[in-house]
């Protein structure tokens, strides 16, 4: 329907709702580069950003026409909660006609912030709509011009906005009808306008799949990038000069992650060089497999003899890999549970106890230890001073001192080390590991008591068992002395709690803390101790592929921020593995 006359704005500013935060997987699915921390979707109409002649229902999807609708001033719309964020690629929404109620004079499609809603969409600037009366299309003016066939009851009308050529199109039950607007500005909001009783629409952002496959075209856009991208042209300021670039980053990486085989198979193919020794990756790569096989106190010995003093200048590593390794001593992989029978063996955890300390710090040290290990409550003493944050590794610390008490004095390992008084397994609880309460008075021993179809704490040894406990208090005492020396670290803090955890529950690999105990999470600590190996031998922390890899991810997050929609189809990852 043609507008008639300009009218002055009543719209009031548009404010965010923030209840449409919440995740809904088929957006996820359909825009994944979209942040929505920063940029969120559009998942409702807004309840401030609209006429009032307009109502909503069902969880603002619906929308109804409640003014009197005798003259173009009666107009309504509506936008949604937030505009269309530029990672989308191409944004879609769907708008199912309820009821044209008696003229269906109504308008589908997009508007900017600020835009008159005493108005249907396309009649001012930054606005654009499709009219289901006359089938027009509104481009910012009064005047449509012929677009699409007519909309009425039971039609489902879609609107699409490609952000990569700033077009828009409209869909009428799943057909395509054409490029409708041009030149569009970032920003835009969905919008709906309605103008006579009885009037009802139904809004689809995709919550619920959409009657037009908007698949295909997604895909179409995904591949025109994708070859974009790989046809680029890049500079060669000399012939193979580009070629050679690639050959180096490619070795880099392999050097990097220790394929030593492969490094070299690929060196001699390509004519590359090792900027590190072959016998230097050999030993990084040891270092590794004992990591990545969980076998913590071997690892740390190995380093320790092979780089000297790389462990002691850097303290914080040293105590992420001491952290590593108890949690393998609570899984039962760490040597010093799998070999504790072999005496002679050296103990990777006196080597916590080699940190000297001023007669002062080893004095409150001790105090400490000993308020920790016999259960008091006094505050500890850090640098001379009552130290207010008593952390939950005290509690735990308290927790393991009385379980070995009451868990192991019996011999009995099937239960983990957490006996009632009256000898009934139970669970700890987490935010109070030093207070064991019995749950449900009875617990079931047959459940438990099968040692070879439960993984059991340390593998179920008991000297094993000892061993770990005896190492989480030195792991405490080194955690102190971090904090004494170079001050609170919440990475380390976290970390300790964490690990101790695993001690509050019967069975810690069904429990919330039990993914440390996933094989997985030892590739972080790796990369950590792999990375300063290789920087102690003055080679980079990363390899430059890794590195060109991040600087594109942050270049399409950056394209983002600038409103450029191609960045909604440039996945790196995807993009490296086509």
């Amino acid at each position: 329907m043609a507008a008639t006359s300009e009218e002055p704005s009543v719209m009031e500013p548009s404010q965010t709702n923030s209840g449409q935060n919440q995740p809904v997987d088929p957006l996820k699915m359909l825009y994944p580069m979209v942040n929505e921390e920063e940029t969120p979707l559009p998942r409702s109409w807004s309840p401030k950003d609209k006429y009032n002649y307009i109502g909503l229902s069902q969880n603002n999807l619906r929308v109804h026409y409640k003014g009197y609708g005798k003259t173009h001033k009666d107009a309504a719309s509506v936008r949604t909660t937030h505009c269309i964020p530029a990672a989308c690629g191409l944004y879609y929404f769907e708008v199912k006609i309820v009821s044209k109620g008696r003229d269906g004079y109504m308008g589908i499609g997009l508007s900017a912030h600020g835009v008159n809603v005493n108005r249907l969409p396309g009649w001012d600037k930054h606005s654009y709509g499709y009219h289901g009366d006359d089938g027009h299309s509104f481009c910012s003016s009064g005047t449509g011009q012929p677009y699409g066939p007519t909309f009425t009851t039971g039609d489902v009308i879609g609107c699409g906005v490609n952000l990569v050529d700033n077009t828009a199109f409209y869909t009428k039950n799943g057909h395509h009808l054409g490029i409708a607007f041009t030149d569009l500005p970032p920003n835009l909001y969905p919008t709906v306008g309605l103008q006579t009783p009885g009037e009802v629409v139904d809004a689809n952002f995709g919550q619920e799949p959409f009657v037009f496959d908007i698949d295909d075209m997604l895909n179409e856009l995904r591949v025109k990038t994708r070859l974009q991208i790989i046809n680029y042209p890049t500079p060669d300021h000399g012939q193979g000069q580009w070629q050679a670039v690639l050959h180096k980053m490619v070795s880099t990486y392999l050097v990097h992650h220790g394929y030593c085989a492969t490094a070299e198979a690929f060196a001699n193919s390509t004519g590359q060089g090792f900027e590190e020794d072959l016998n230097s990756i050999k030993n990084r790569q040891k270092i590794l497999k004992l990591v990545l096989a969980g076998r913590m106190g071997e690892a740390i010995e190995l380093t320790s003899r092979l780089y000297p003093g790389l462990l002691e200048r850097d303290p914080n590593l040293l105590f992420a890999l001491k952290c590593r390794q108890f949690v393998e001593m609570v899984n039962g992989s760490d040597s010093e549970i799998t070999q504790n029978s072999n005496i002679n063996q050296t103990s990777v955890i006196q080597s916590t106890k080699a940190y000297t300390k001023s007669s002062v710090n080893s004095n409150i040290e001790e105090m400490n230890m000993n308020n920790a290990m016999n259960g008091s409550t006094e505050q500890q003493l850090v640098n001379g001073q009552i130290e207010n944050d008593v952390d939950m590794e005290e509690n735990v610390i308290n927790g393991m001192k009385s379980n070995t008490e009451n868990g192991y004095q019996n011999n009995d390992l099937n239960t983990n080390g957490y006996k009632c008084q009256n000898g009934e397994d139970v669970d700890m609880e987490t935010n109070n590991v030093s207070q064991i309460q019995q749950q449900n008075g009875n617990c079931n021993m047959e459940n438990i008591s099968n040692k070879n179809n439960k993984k059991q704490l340390c593998g179920g040894d008991k000297q094993a068992i000892e061993k770990m406990l005896e190492f989480g208090r030195q792991l405490y005492s080194q955690s102190i002395h971090l904090r004494q020396q170079h001050g609170k670290n919440e990475s380390n803090k976290k970390m300790l709690q964490d690990a101790f955890s695993l001690l509050a529950y019967a069975n810690p690999w069904n429990s919330p803390v039990g993914w440390q105990l996933d094989p997985q999470q030892r590739e972080t600590v790796c990369a950590r101790l792999n990375s300063a190996i290789l920087e102690s031998s003055n080679l980079p922390r990363r390899p430059p592929l890794e590195v060109a890899a991040s600087h594109a991810r942050e270049l399409v997050r950056l394209m983002s921020h600038a409103g450029l929609g191609a960045c909604g189809f440039a996945v790196v990852d995807n993009i490296i593995q086509y």
